[in-house]
């Protein structure tokens, strides 16, 4: 019998250190429906619906099955895997709607004229619920369908009483460890955002399959997000109850013992087996496999306080054989010597019946005392794996702090390099940018004026933009390299103008005078000395015609004529002309030229293809 026990123990220990392997079932259903055939499409539900089945994969789900654009049959045929499951999770991505205090899903294909085809062409709420009740541990239902519906702008109602709600109605699940979570309140709507995922898919993913996390705190991490990237605007709820122990759908991640971790969990276990049959063979057992340690010595107080049971009970025993044998003896008027020795008898029975007592009293101080010790040394390993779990944390979120710290450090940094940059930019251009209500005609006066400061205008800024505007310019694109509209003044030509030193154009002067930086000043010949055509004073030159005549003319009556004009290209340069050839345009020379006929000069007269006068270059008389 001894055997069988320490065999049946052994089996029992193996089962229960095998316990903790078996892996519960855990099934997730995703749904997004997004190409509606009667309504716009949906942008966000098959991304969120890829966000949510890949969040479930890397969560180590046994079962995640991603259905997208279901119509209505499709939706009724999906659901069966979770017959067998633990925990059962069906996340729904798309429209749905309230019609008289019932939620239905509508599926792909749904037209939906009536307010009675939802009874025929939508998915009801209750029928998921039913789908997912086998589920033995948990049945959770998330419903990211909060949308303004499109249809029921357009549905038709077949009775004014019916009411056809704005979001999904208020649920309370009839089944235990049943929850239903809402992307918005009961009566609200809810947000796609503006990014590629719904604000309520994004903090599902962040939050919902956090090891060790319980669905309740999940869910309101998921609110708290929510709130704070919709503005306040959208507030997630849930639905349905759950009892007093943390429900996680991903277990928490072991804790790896240190150097001074607690006894071995399989010697633990088999002690705490071997306490609760408190049989002399299950202790003589458990002492037969952990002969030596800590809870060897608590088994070997076990052992003792059932040896000093046992010595008590033995002591009751003849105690009691005792009495009965005192009282046969009086019944049958034994000898009073008899009765003594049978008193004594009994007395010394009572007196072991005592002392027996009184030892089994102290054999069970001892192991209570025992057992105290150990759930302290227990209890003192456990605090120290939570102390040590919350110094890594402490760490862990210190490190992160300056991560976050050091990278908000960096992201000021390039804010305030980029406001200064753009601050430098807007004082660079700020200056020369003019009031938006400014006429054409004052904008006109302001580029003139401008134009006159730069030396390119010389007539009054008068705000009319006419040919010498137009003229001058001109003249400041040549001069400036720029190439503006003369034809139009615009703040961008302002601009340019402004931001150019005093003087661009060169100063031209008339005959008589030269430029003497931003003046003209006449010039003033010496005694003897006449100023010329070209500027420059020198003596007097003599009349080119009037030498006199040669012998074969010598007693002629014939008059001298002069002789016609040359002309010649303007691009051709002449013996006499100028190495460079640079006139002022309006501006006349006369230069001496092999290239011309005896008796005639060069004549020079500059000019500007931009302002329309001809540039030209011919020999003429010189009388």
């Amino acid at each position: 019998m001894g055997v069988f026990r320490i065999f049946s123990i052994i089996i029992f220990l193996a089962w229960l250190g095998c316990e903790p392997a078996l892996a519960q079932k855990r099934v997730a259903l995703v749904i997004g429906n997004s190409a509606y055939k009667t309504v716009p499409r949906l942008g966000n539900p098959i991304n969120d619906a890829g966000l949510i089945g890949k969040m479930f994969q890397t969560a180590g789900f046994d079962v995640v099955d991603v259905k997208l654009d279901l119509n209505t049959a499709e939706m009724r045929e999906f659901g069966t895997k979770t017959r067998d499951a633990e925990m059962a999770v069906v996340y729904y991505a798309g429209h749905g709607l309230e019609v008289d205090g019932s939620n239905y899903l509508i599926p792909t294909d749904a037209v939906l004229e009536t307010d009675t085809d939802v009874y025929d062409e939508a998915f009801p709420l209750d029928r998921v619920l039913v789908t997912i009740e086998p589920a033995k541990q948990l049945r959770l239902v998330i419903l990211d369908a909060c949308r303004d519906n499109p249809f029921a702008k357009t549905m038709k109602r077949t009775l004014s009483s019916r009411a056809i709600g704005r979001g999904l109605a208020k649920v309370e699940p009839n089944s235990a460890n049943t929850m239903i979570a809402f992307a918005a309140k009961a009566g609200s709507t809810a947000s796609d955002g503006d990014s590629k995922n719904s604000p309520f898919a994004s903090a599902l993913a962040d939050h919902l399959t956090k090891p060790g996390l319980d669905l309740r705190k999940a869910f309101g991490f998921v609110r708290d997000d929510v709130l704070k990237n919709t503005s306040f605007k959208q507030e997630p709820y849930v639905y349905g109850s759950l009892g007093g122990n943390d429900v996680t759908l991903v277990p928490a991640k072991p804790v790896a013992a240190g150097p001074q971790a607690s006894p071995l969990e399989t010697v633990r276990k088999d002690y705490e087996f071997s306490l609760q049959l408190g049989t002399r063979d299950g202790w003589t057992a458990f002492l037969a496999q952990y002969p030596e340690g800590f809870y060897a010595n608590l088994a070997k107080g076990q052992l003792n306080k059932i040896a000093a049971e046992e010595a008590r009970a033995a002591a009751a025993e003849k105690a009691r054989q005792a009495d009965e044998e005192k009282a046969r003896l009086v019944a049958e008027r034994a000898k009073k010597a008899d009765q003594d020795r049978a008193a004594a008898a009994a007395k010394s029975a009572e007196e072991h019946r005592l002392a027996a007592e009184k030892a089994k009293q102290i054999e069970e101080a001892k192991a209570e005392a025992a057992e105290q010790r150990r759930k302290e040394a227990e209890a003192a390993v456990v605090k120290a794996l939570a102390e040590k779990q919350a110094a890594e944390k402490a760490l862990a979120d210190r490190l992160a702090s300056e991560k976050a710290a050091a990278e908000q450090a960096v992201k000021q940094a390039a804010d305030k390099k980029s406001a200064d940059e753009a601050a430098q930019k807007i004082a660079a251009v700020q200056p020369t940018v003019s009031q938006p209500s400014l006429s054409p005609q004052e904008m006109a006066k302001l580029a003139q004026l401008e134009l006159r400061r730069v030396g390119c205008l010389t007539t009054a800024a008068d705000g009319d933009w006419n040919a010498s505007s137009r003229r001058s310019l001109s003249l400041f694109d040549k001069y400036a390299g720029t190439e503006f509209d003369v034809q139009a003044v615009s703040i961008d030509t302002i601009d340019a103008i402004k931001a150019r030193a005093p003087r661009v154009c060169p100063l031209v002067c008339d005959h008589g005078y030269r430029a003497e930086g931003d003046a003209c000043t006449k010039i003033t010949c010496k005694s003897g000395l006449e100023l010329q055509d070209d500027g420059n004073c020198a003596r007097p030159r003599k009349n080119i015609s009037s030498r006199a005549p040669d012998e074969s003319s010598a007693g002629s009556s014939k008059p001298q004529r002069s002789l016609p004009p040359t002309e010649f290209s303007p691009n051709r340069r002449l013996p006499g002309e100028p190495p460079d050839g640079s006139i002022p345009t309006g501006q006349r020379m006369i230069v001496q030229s092999s290239a011309c006929p005896r008796g005639q000069v060069l004549e020079l007269i500059g000019g500007s293809q931009a302002h329309g006068i001809r540039r030209q270059k011919r020999c003429i008389a010189t009388n």
